[in-house]
């Protein structure tokens, strides 16, 4: 049975202060992300590093209701977006997948199954969710370097507290489940071209995502 651990700590000593998408076109990642409506929630960065397939993380945005989810997916298509997962009603609520231009994957969920028809285009929660080969290796990894756990499902996923200043919460999937989750295949390989800024010391995980410091 799963169980669900709570931080001792209201506020953790390291928090995720910023992510940094790595893009090969630096100028059109700016358009899109304008247009999407997540400009100000993340940084980007030029870079040609070689990568392939599933980067092994997704972005996720969580908001209030199906018309919301619906209005996100619509400006990203419009903005050149590809459908992974057309939104739909789940056990959980209602959300879909898109796959921004530059690669990176972006969740878009509501726990609302009911729809108000009201579309406010406002971001309640941004997740990073990380794909990791062992959820409990690198989360006690995690707490090591000062992050304090907020949730905990055994081996399949980990949440981290976020500081109220933090723009985007932590996550950790199982590396196939992640792929499961947002509908791409698992297979993957070269840079997951994304950055890490932290409140800490710079470091990089067991699964080879980088860490800045004071970013």
């Amino acid at each position: 049975m799963a169980t669900t651990t709570s931080s001792v700590s209201l506020v953790s000593l390291v928090s995720l202060s910023c992510v940094t998408l790595e893009v090969a076109d630096l100028d059109a990642a700016h358009r899109f992300y304008t247009a999407f409506g997540v400009a100000g929630r993340l940084q980007l960065r030029a870079s040609q590093a070689p990568t392939s397939g599933f980067r092994g993380f997704a972005l996720a945005l969580t908001v209030s209701g199906p018309s919301t989810v619906d209005a996100f997916v619509e400006a990203a298509v419009a903005a050149g977006a590809a459908v992974v997962k057309p939104a739909a009603k789940s056990l959980w609520g209602y959300g879909g997948v898109v796959q921004a231009p530059d690669g990176t994957i972006w969740k878009l969920a509501t726990s609302a199954k009911k729809d108000d028809g009201v579309a406010t285009r406002e971001i309640d929660e941004m997740v990073l969710l990380l794909g990791v080969e062992d959820v409990k290796a690198t989360r006690e990894f995690y707490v090591g370097q000062g992050l304090s756990v907020a949730k905990s499902f055994g081996g399949k996923y980990a949440e981290f507290t976020a500081a109220a200043s933090s723009p985007v919460k932590l996550a950790l999937y199982k590396h196939r489940g992640l792929a499961k989750e947002v509908g791409v295949p698992v297979e993957g390989g070269g840079s997951h071209r994304i950055v890490l800024g932290g409140t800490g010391a710079s470091f990089t995980d067991p699964d080879g995502f980088v860490w800045e410091a004071g970013s």
